[in-house]
């Protein structure tokens, strides 16, 4: 793969499948920092060890078309919600929610419909319903003044969250290696990646997924492709079983979901202050296409770039970015 191209078009015949690498938004992984800076000691408040901390931990919900969506709700304080990034789980949030929960907020993260140990339902894997599950969890949980954060799908998930249900539950918002505006190349959107890209991904889905997984985790998602780069097999290990956790057709599906949708009319909706987060050696979703545009679209925005970071920076990078997650809910 040449360096100055982040991504190549799939061809499953050869076991490369996404090593030239193909919009994968997505999701995360287990922890390797060797980049991320120093972090002071976690401090576990009080509040995470009030008397009924351990009341609520993990549970699950029916959607209105009969999904169940299983959700993590840990610790106690102001409500940060996380949305993931395909093909994994919320438990690709789990470094960001320890520390969190740890430090006086309580955090929820679900498994979207399709992913993890929620219903595999066979229709409803797009945008508009993905947001509308998440508006249901809001509601049965009834939490005010969230924080809602998104990674990569995820992001496109809180965009369009806000775009059909607005910030009536939401104080902050979060867009982290985030797809929006529209990773898709058109006519009006040049800098995306040409459909072929998202087609080869099908493509490799369909010929062997799991081996897919290996791949992706493997190269492009961690950074793992590039020169001097240290592999975390746990990482690569967490990636693959939490991706072969999703349903087949879910996860097939989701793919149109993340790559085509446009959510340019969903950001300019954001009324709230939103933090945007990107690693400018992102090879999944370019930082140009999705960052920086993103940043044009949101009134109030904070702007933070991680130079030299991969796509799956919340763990390459997670001791920084928990420390800047926790500055911002501060802020």
């Amino acid at each position: 793969m040449a360096e100055d191209r982040p991504f190549a078009r799939f061809d499953p015949s050869r076991r490369q499948l996404l090593i030239g690498s193909a919009a994968l938004a997505a999701g995360i992984g287990l922890p390797l920092s060797a980049q991320a800076r120093p972090a002071a000691p976690v401090s576990f408040s009080h509040a995470a060890h009030a008397p009924h901390a351990g009341a609520r931990t993990m549970t699950t919900f029916t959607t209105k078309d009969g999904t169940e969506i299983h959700y993590k709700d840990w610790g106690n304080g102001p409500v940060v919600v996380f949305s993931h990034g395909w093909p994994l789980n919320a438990d690709s949030w789990e470094a960001q929610m320890f520390h969190l929960a740890s430090n006086g907020y309580r955090c929820i993260a679900h498994d979207r419909r399709g992913h993890g140990r929620s219903s595999q339902p066979w229709h409803g894997n797009e945008m508009d319903t993905y947001a509308d599950d998440l508006a249901q969890l809001l509601d049965h949980l009834d939490v005010k003044d969230i924080a809602l954060f998104g990674f990569s799908t995820g992001g496109g998930e809180v965009a369009r969250y806000i775009g059909r249900h607005g910030t009536r539950r939401v104080a902050k918002a979060g867009l982290i290696s985030a797809v929006p505006p529209l990773m898709l190349k058109t006519a009006a959107n040049p800098g995306g990646l040409p459909i072929e890209v998202f087609d080869g991904l099908r493509a490799a889905s369909i010929a062997d997924r799991s081996q897919l997984y290996i791949d992706v985790a493997s190269g492009p998602f961690f950074g793992f492709n590039r020169p001097g780069a240290k592999k975390s097999q746990g990482m690569i290990d967490a990636f693959w079983m939490q991706g072969m956790m999703a349903g087949h057709k879910n996860a097939y599906d989701c793919i149109k979901a993340f790559s085509e949708t446009d959510f340019t009319e969903d950001l300019k909706k954001f009324d709230v202050p939103t933090l945007i987060l990107h690693g400018d050696d992102d090879q999944i979703v370019p930082i140009d296409a999705a960052a920086r545009a993103a940043a044009k679209l949101v009134r109030n925005h904070k702007l933070v770039i991680y130079p030299g970071a991969p796509h799956g920076l919340a763990d390459t990078h997670k001791e920084q970015l928990n420390a800047d997650l926790l500055a911002f809910l501060k802020a």
